[in-house]
């Protein structure tokens, strides 16, 4: 499905380009009108990330959120900085669907197990943030994308996957906010090898072209963001051409 997203800071609609704090550009204060518009256009799921609780945990805007979840009907996938898990009980009892969770995946693997137990797997996202070297391995990214752990994404799957891991939010940094296609080859390999875990698309979306790529990629979502802020298409021509071609 398609899978509209926005980031938040101050209560703004924002982009990053590759994560970078600095390389910010601002789409104006009116997040609600805009989720329900994606939703009226058809959307089943959306996203958001709260990048002032990424940056700062204190400062989540779980008021901002609990009103724009509350002002839609479908359901709404929300991460940004999720540490604790105070931290995914609160997004949940905001109204999240389901918490993406990131970096702390990565770095305290055993404490988001326990998450996964208590929680279930369904109200969970791992989103892993790759780069792909050289030799073509995909490097999982921490701390808004600033350093490399080591840990390849397939050791991250491999680690989840007894714990029932059904969603992964993958995204290739180099494709991010460029527009510029996403790594379609990418998404046909980790879908093939790993089919129980529903993978959902991020990075890159420019055109309806760079969607229709993906048909056929395995992957269940298709994160659109910054495509849809600059009116590339809208969500009913992304949905159409997820489904009809």
């Amino acid at each position: 499905m398609i899978i509209p997203a926005l980031d938040l800071i101050e209560g703004s609609v924002v982009r990053l380009h590759q994560g970078d704090y600095g390389q910010q550009r601002d789409y104006g204060a009116d997040p609600l009108p805009r989720l329900q518009d994606y939703q009226s256009q058809g959307a089943q799921t959306l996203h958001l990330v709260d990048l002032t609780g990424a940056r700062e945990p204190s400062r989540r805007q779980i008021p901002l959120l609990k009103m724009l979840l509350a002002g839609v009907s479908v359901p709404v996938q929300v991460g940004g900085g999720v540490r604790t898990e105070e931290d995914v009980e609160a997004l949940l009892n905001a109204g999240a669907s389901r918490v993406v969770v990131g970096s702390t995946a990565v770095k305290s693997p055993t404490r988001v197990e326990g998450w996964f137990t208590r929680f279930g797997p369904e109200k969970l996202v791992l989103a892993l943030d790759v780069r792909i070297d050289a030799q073509g391995n995909k490097q999982v990214a921490v701390s808004g994308w600033q350093e490399t752990s080591g840990i390849t994404l397939e050791q991250l799957v491999e680690r989840f996957s007894p714990f029932g891991l059904a969603h992964v939010l993958c995204t290739d940094i180099s494709r991010d906010g460029t527009l510029a296609g996403a790594n379609v080859a990418l998404y046909r390999n980790i879908c093939a090898r790993y089919p129980r875990v529903a993978f959902q698309a991020s990075g890159g979306i420019g055109g309806l072209d760079d969607i229709a790529a993906l048909r056929g990629s395995g992957v269940k979502g298709v994160i659109v963001g910054r495509a849809l802020l600059e009116g590339k298409f809208n969500v009913k021509e992304a949905i159409q051409c997820w489904q009809n071609g």
